[in-house]
């Protein structure tokens, strides 16, 4: 299971919608299990299974329905591949003759998930399935890719969310169409070399300000109800602590923290940023990318 990890507007959906055949690409070649997916894209659709990140099944045909019709487009039966959905869709028998319209969040991503492998692909692309289904249709969706993995089906996984990092075998982190780093969730962490500093005081939004404008900051960002400052270079507790006091702020808690996949994933996406050349007309360019990932992180949470 590969995931692809990275907030909206990333390149998430572009990168698979190539994948899929349903954008040609400008330049460069994909390959799929050695295949062009432009010359032999045929092949591809036979073989892919490709959840969007919208719903995209027939709302007013039932359950039965749906899975039926998407059986026959690939020549194929329910009977023929119902091991493969065995254990999802005796959460939905008993909705059977319901129209998927009518379906629970969670109950239409089961379907559509139904609908992807009753081919029996041989890679299941599914574009940020979980989002905006509650917590525990989550962890159960993520739950069943881990069975169908178990079955030799190969998945590349779109989402949002940072901690999803931990349930793939492999991630890639992607924003503004670039991949910043491919590796285990454990190999990214351990990439991480700075320090990074855990501050929480009654005001942090006083503490971004002042620690954006500490030389010795490389990365400052909100997380929660703190927030993360990272450094290049060595620090001293009571150092942050006199220059925060300075500049009339008080630290309620102020300590080293270890890295977790967001934190390395802020750091990448700020090292990006200031490697572009900055706009005309808008000055160096240095607080703007901080104040966009800082509503990513944010807004992700």
């Amino acid at each position: 299971m590969f995931g692809l990890i990275g907030p909206d507007g990333a390149g998430k959906t572009t990168a698979m919608r190539l994948l899929v055949t349903l954008l040609l690409p400008d330049a460069g070649t994909i390959l799929f299990n050695d295949v062009d997916v432009v010359a032999d894209y045929r092949y591809v659709r036979s073989n892919v299974g490709y959840m969007p990140g919208s719903f995209a099944l027939y709302t007013d045909l039932t359950v039965e329905e749906n899975l039926e019709f998407f059986a026959s487009v690939f020549n194929s039966s329910i009977e023929k591949n119902y091991h493969l959905i065995k254990d999802i869709y005796e959460q939905l028998a008993a909705f059977k003759d319901r129209r998927a319209g009518a379906l629970s969040g969670g109950m239409k991503q089961k379907l559509a998930l139904c609908c992807a492998l009753i081919h029996s692909p041989l890679a299941l692309i599914l574009d940020e399935p979980t989002t905006g289904v509650d917590a525990v249709s989550r962890m159960e969706f993520w739950n069943m890719l881990r069975r169908l993995t178990d079955q030799g089906i190969t998945i590349l996984v779109s989402t949002p969310y940072m901690e999803e990092a931990a349930l793939c075998d492999r991630v890639g982190l992607i924003d503004n169409g670039r991949i910043l780093h491919v590796g285990t969730q454990q190999d990214i962490i351990n990439s991480f070399t700075k320090e990074l500093w855990s501050i929480k005081s009654t005001n942090n939004r006083q503490v971004i300000a002042a620690l954006r404008s500490y030389d010795a900051t490389d990365h400052v960002y909100p997380y929660r109800d703190k927030v993360m400052m990272s450094a290049s270079k060595a620090l001293h507790q009571n150092d942050i602590i006199d220059y925060l006091s300075s500049q009339g702020i008080h630290t309620e808690t102020l300590e080293k923290a270890k890295p977790d996949i967001e934190d390395c994933f802020m750091d990448l996406m700020q090292s990006q940023y200031a490697s572009l050349p900055s706009p005309q007309g808008e000055g160096s360019g240095e607080s703007s990318p901080k104040r966009q990932a800082s509503g990513e992180s944010s807004q992700d949470e």
